[in-house]
């Protein structure tokens, strides 16, 4: 019996609808640069999505550092996966490896405050970094991965309507003006204020809710 990998929850049960949409049952959480599984939008999507759909397996896997090494990892998760019934949701630099996905994949993608040009941004950051959440922690970030990011992402996306956006204009690190301007045509929730963290991410959920369940049939 195949046993779930580390970060992911896969329950037996199925859920079929009635709806001529596919059943969700599938969701890939990425997080965002120096973050991991324990943030706490990962930790209260797994806890909201578990509640009412025992049945959709949950995954969210630690990111190695290696942008090289992520995208291998993220495929070896989510390549089984039927696409029609996935989605993979994406926080800052894990918004910016969801629409890789997606693009590869032809599944849904739900942004939040996604990185649009991370090789860009992120060259100020090369060297010794700590996470987030473990602030003992240390990895460094190399001067190649700027090269392995830029060749991850497609420039334009192929069909904008199979994403989600959230996107906040009071994000403090990223320009939301890029950001919208990247998922035009994407189902989006343009925040007045808010922040880079999403701080107040529990207030958008039932939206969330919404572009899981209604959103399924624009592959």
């Amino acid at each position: 019996m195949t046993q779930p990998a580390p970060g992911s929850r896969d329950p037996s049960a199925h859920d079929p609808t009635g709806h001529g949409a596919p059943a969700l049952n599938h969701v890939l959480y990425l997080h965002g640069f120096r973050s991991s599984p324990a943030s706490f939008k990962a930790r209260m999507l797994e806890r909201w999505l578990g509640e009412p759909r025992p049945q959709v397996h949950w995954a969210c896997p630690q990111l190695p550092p290696s942008p090289a090494q992520a995208w291998h990892l993220i495929r070896q998760l989510s390549d089984r996966w039927p696409a029609e019934g996935m989605a993979v949701i994406g926080s800052s630099l894990g918004g910016y490896y969801a629409t890789a996905l997606a693009e590869a994949r032809g599944c849904r993608a739900l942004v939040l405050n996604p990185a649009v040009d991370p090789a860009r941004d992120l060259q100020a950051y090369i060297g010794l970094q700590t996470q987030y959440h473990r602030p003992d922690e240390h990895f460094e970030f190399r001067p190649e991965y700027i090269d392995e990011l830029r060749s991850l992402c497609p420039a334009t996306l192929a069909r904008p309507q199979r994403y989600g956006a959230i996107i906040a204009r009071g994000d403090e690190l990223l320009d939301w003006r890029e950001m919208a301007a990247r998922y035009a045509g994407a189902d989006m929730l343009l925040l007045e204020g808010s922040d880079h963290a999403l701080s107040d991410f529990e207030q958008h959920l039932p939206w969330v809710r919404r572009w899981l369940t209604m959103g399924q049939s624009a592959r």
